[in-house]
């Protein structure tokens, strides 16, 4: 399958990302700072390529966990571009470039992937809001790659003792702007993807699938993302605050994925 082969070929590039991430807390990556971007962007475009050519042969994006694993891995380093076209910096790569090898890298070695049964997948409002959501949760990632780093530059510098690629990093302002900004992009997708979600859901299940583990964590993750917001926008919350919140957003986005797999409304293998 020729989507498949694309899907490999943008591997071996995102694996120049993994390596620059595993040697950036030395200063042994510094030789790969220059080439990482470049062969991240080829990569990028052969993921493209692979997920067009599979949406074509197959008539819809998403007919296996591996391509919907596919798809989120793109949709991160996405996020990742565009803000690296307006900020320069790398920093947030150190997480964001092993998370999407592991994902594209589960999707293009995977032999017999478990395959998505229910016609539900391809319904055009389905995808909508699969597409939706998963923008969301790529550019609430970043978000956290970035609150990471902030609170690990934050310690480093209070503590007097900058390590690695910590000595090299922005301005503690440029990282909270950059996790700060993701959120502002991802909340307007997630909120219509869990809208799109919601209207899908009642009409098919009904009141009951408000029950559904999937959908009240999903609702949770939603609801702190609002109080982070508001807090920003009206109590002035930045900086360790915010990013420790948004690693609890993480967190509950974490536990909604994970949680795919005990959901009879997001159950679609096998149905």
């Amino acid at each position: 399958m020729m989507s498949l082969l694309w899907l490999r070929v943008a591997l071996i590039f995102y694996g120049v990302g993994l390596a620059y991430a595993l040697l950036a807390l030395s200063r042994r990556g510094e030789w790969l700072a220059r080439i990482v971007v470049p062969c991240i962007g080829l990569g990028f475009s052969f993921h493209l390529v692979s997920l067009v050519e599979d949406a074509a042969g197959a008539g819809h994006l998403l007919g296996s966990v591996h391509r919907a694993e596919s798809l989120l891995a793109f949709l991160i380093l996405a996020v990742f571009l565009l803000f690296y076209s307006g900020y320069r910096t790398l920093a947030p790569g150190m997480f964001v470039f092993p998370m999407v090898f592991v994902l594209a890298l589960t999707a293009a070695i995977g032999q017999d992937p478990p395959q998505f049964s229910s016609p539900l997948l391809r319904s055009g409002w389905i995808i909508l809001h699969v597409a939706l959501v998963f923008a969301g949760y790529g550019a609430l990632f970043f978000s956290f790659a970035a609150s990471v780093i902030y609170i690990l530059q934050e310690h480093s510098l209070k503590a007097k003792r900058p390590l690695g690629i910590l000595e090299r990093l922005p301005a503690l302002d440029t990282m909270d702007k950059l996790g700060y900004r993701s959120l502002v992009l991802g909340f307007p997708f997630m909120t219509l993807g869990l809208i799109a979600g919601a209207v899908i859901a009642q009409a098919r299940f009904g009141p009951a699938y408000f029950h559904d583990p999937k959908i009240v964590l999903s609702l949770l993750m939603w609801a702190v993302y609002v109080v982070l917001l508001y807090s920003r926008w009206h109590a002035g919350w930045r900086g360790r605050r915010a990013a420790y919140l948004v690693s609890v957003i993480f967190v509950v986005a974490l536990g909604a994925w994970a949680a795919n797999y005990f959901s009879s409304v997001h159950s679609f293998i096998a149905q």
